[in-house]
């Protein structure tokens, strides 16, 4: 479907052609890159809400700053919608997220303007710094370096490190906070609520506009009058707020809040702030959603829709006709509130992502036991390992990839202190269109070699359940169960719970010339490969390991004894991961099998739907056949008599 582009933002290819237009007409550009981006999206699919939060901003950022020798970096990366359409990619942009299409997020590689690749949020202000200082040893003093933070980045530790750095060098620095009160999910914490003071304090709000312009006017006479500017500011924020500004406590001169969907003035704003040395901050107000009423009155459901009809508004899903399997996420939230009614320790904690990883079904069932900690990880997991030296078992879900930046915290403060803090790892292995950023691919590796970690990983639902409740029983320590993104395989999941015997594997079935080792939903390719494989005469044996860690070394040892052959088949890294086990355990007690590992690549994988990833990774089922042909022997299929 060709999506019509407007007819200014049809001339516009890159910002050098925006900045042909009057301020005057920057407003129709704006209505006319809002309504490509709900065109396009609404048939791509995509983030939705974000991006149409800040297209007023966009634009008037691109108009007032020079990039790309300007570095604007935009944190999260999900924003940048129209940054990318104005940047030249406007007629790429229907590849948004698909296999070798564009990134959805900005990607150094991808394009000059993308100055920083930013999948994970709270990352742009330390970038920015370092852009800066790099700037002012080169002598580059007219470059501006602005950062771009909004949907709740700001509430994470690293944004308030590179606050603390920037606030001590003197470098031109321009973060520009985007006030939407959102991440996925509304944001938590102190912080909104300090943010909610500044933009409702009518007094404050209506002095300082009265006063803005007389103070723009003082401080160009000279270096003492910019003195006693600073002083009066400060001198009102902290009289007529309940509390002293934060930022401006950090050395940074504080602006706002502003309307961040009045096009002129923010442009104007920027090009002012350009001409202010030294560490600053914008603080913008805007509605996640901006343009869309549907997107505007729910944001969580809007912030990424899938495709959906732009005039009704309805999201379009596919017609199924028969019961289906749930979302492993899905079957996490349910089983979570169906264990914490048995065990009354139990608690749930997530990093920002309720709805994300379905810890919002235990919000509501039982909100005083399960905690949204803003988009934190370190903290999610020290917080989880404080509750848990206090007798409770908390269940922490992370995204694997999201895990990666909270690794010291698991070490430091769960498994040298042995503590049963269970890590549910969901998003594991290639997670789909948001691309290297986001797929859980290195979490088997990184979690199997810390001592007291067991690391569990389910072939369906059922596996799933029983994996939780074996990990909250007594003295089980850290614990971690990785799932995948997407949906299980069984209809009927919500069967009796029962306790694992840890490290301890399952024969899926028997076989000849070649053994399968699978560890997670994977294994599900191996089931399908051996059906198509026995109706061509080849017979295989599977089996699901369910634990990298402890290995089953009984089932190994009578793997290695009976096979000469062998394939590994793991949704993770081939470097480190169950392969890489398995191949040690090999080493350790003198096997000389040939074994064959299936997995992800020495790469970073790059966006595309997950079947689409499987293949391109050579792990999928047809790529576990031709695996296993090029070592078995076919032998005449067995006819049954009538």
């Amino acid at each position: 479907m060709e999506v019509k582009t407007g007819p200014l933002l049809s001339t516009i290819n890159y910002p050098a052609d925006l900045k042909k237009y009057s301020e005057q007409e920057l407003e129709q550009i704006c209505q006319e890159l809002r309504q490509y981006i709900i065109d396009v999206v609404s048939v791509n699919g995509g983030h939705f809400g974000a991006s149409l939060g800040v297209v007023e901003l966009t634009v008037a950022l691109h108009y007032a700053l020079n990039t790309p020798y300007d570095k604007l970096i935009w944190d999260v990366g999900h924003q940048a919608y129209g940054h990318k359409i104005l940047t030249g990619r406007r007629d790429q942009f229907h590849t948004n997220r698909i296999i070798n299409g564009i990134s959805g997020f900005p990607k150094i590689s991808e394009s000059e303007y993308d100055t920083f690749g930013v999948g994970h949020s709270s990352t742009s202000i330390s970038a920015a710094l370092g852009m800066a200082v790099a700037s002012h040893y080169k002598g580059e003093k007219d470059r501006q370096h602005v950062a771009v933070i909004g949907d709740g980045a700001m509430t994470a530790g690293l944004a308030f490190e590179g606050l603390n750095h920037a606030g001590i060098e003197k470098s031109n620095v321009l973060v520009i906070l985007n006030d939407n009160c959102m991440s996925i999910d509304p944001n938590v914490g102190a912080l909104k609520e300090y943010l909610t003071s500044i933009t409702t304090s009518k007094s404050y709000n209506r002095f300082r506009d009265d006063v803005f312009n007389v103070l723009t006017k003082l401080s160009e006479l000279g270096p003492n009058a910019q003195k006693y500017v600073k002083k009066i500011q400060k001198s009102i924020k902290g009289t007529l707020l309940k509390q002293s500004n934060l930022f401006e406590a950090l050395n940074f001169r504080y602006f706002g809040p502003v309307d961040g969907h009045d096009v002129k003035r923010l442009a104007a704003i920027i090009k002012d702030l350009k001409d202010i040395p030294g560490p600053k901050l914008l603080h913008c107000v805007t509605v996640k959603g901006k343009g869309f009423a549907l997107a505007e009155k729910d944001q969580t459901k809007w912030h990424a829709p899938g495709l959906f009809d732009k005039i009704t508004g309805e999201i379009k899903k596919p017609v199924i006709d028969k019961p289906q399997p749930p979302k492993y996420q899905d079957v996490f939230g349910h089983t979570m509130v169906e264990l914490a009614e048995a065990n009354k320790k139990i608690v749930g904690i997530t990093p920002a992502m309720p709805s994300g990883c379905s810890l919002n079904i235990m919000m509501k069932a039982m909100p005083d036991r399960a905690f949204d900690v803003g988009i934190a990880e370190q903290h999610a997991v020290t917080f989880s390992a404080g509750l848990a030296t206090q007798g409770l078992v908390p269940f922490c879900n992370i995204y694997s990839s999201f895990m990666q930046r909270a690794y010291d915290q698991v070490i430091h403060d769960v498994a040298i202190q042995n503590l049963n803090v269970v890590f549910c790892l969901d998003r594991a292995g290639v997670a789909g269109a948001d691309g290297a950023t986001h797929h859980g691919a290195y979490d088997l590796a990184f979690m199997r070699c810390i001592p007291n970690m067991t690391v569990a990983s389910p072939m369906n639902e059922e596996e799933l359940r029983n994996m939780m409740y074996t990990a909250q029983l007594e003295n089980k320590g850290p614990f971690t169960i990785r799932y995948p993104r997407g949906n299980g395989m069984l209809p009927d999941w919500k069967r009796p719970l029962n306790e694992l015997q840890v490290g301890k594997g399952r024969k899926i079935c028997d076989g000849e010339d070649v053994a399968i080792l699978t560890i997670g939903h994977v294994g599900n390719f191996a089931v399908e490969a051996c059906k198509e494989l026995n109706s061509d005469g080849v017979n295989p044996a599977h089996y699901d390991l369910r634990f990298v860690k402890p290995l089953d070394e009984e089932l190994l040892h009578d793997v290695f004894t009976r096979f000469k052959n062998v394939i590994t088949v793991e949704d993770g890294c081939l470097q480190g991961g169950m392969g890489s086990a398995v191949l040690e355990f090999m080493a350790d007690h003198g096997y000389k099998s040939n074994v064959t590992r299936l997995g992800i690549p020495d790469e970073f994988v790059e966006h595309g739907e997950q079947p689409e990833l499987w293949a391109l990774c050579g792990y999928d089922t047809t790529a576990i056949i031709q695996a296993v042909k090029k070592i078995a022997v076919s032998r005449p299929t067995k006819i049954m008599a009538s």
